[in-house]
């Protein structure tokens, strides 16, 4: 019991490593963001968070926004971003402050 206990923590740990690892991209930047047409919103408070290029490990791919509700009022979503950084292209994810 206590083995598979030891098993568990250690691959929570680790996924949440891999979850917070920024790979860089040393393929050039990622293409401009194309024009996203926004509906409207499903919900009063709900806030468009804009779509974004991912990198798929072949190339960039793009990723439609989408509507989503702040986790308390008063938030803000702040974009991601691909940055110039450690030889290449880094994504800093979006997030509500």
């Amino acid at each position: 019991m206590k083995k598979q206990l030891l098993i568990a923590v250690c691959g929570l740990f680790l996924s949440v490593g891999v979850a917070n690892a920024q790979i860089v991209v040393r393929i050039g930047p990622p293409p401009p963001r194309p024009v996203e047409v926004i509906p409207t919103a499903p919900h009063e408070g709900f806030v468009w968070v804009p779509g974004y290029h991912r990198w798929d490990g072949h190339g960039y791919a793009w990723v439609h926004g989408h509507y989503a509700r702040p986790p308390h009022r008063g938030a803000v979503w702040v974009e991601g971003d691909w940055r110039e950084e450690r030889g290449g292209h880094v994504w800093h994810a979006g997030y509500w402050k």
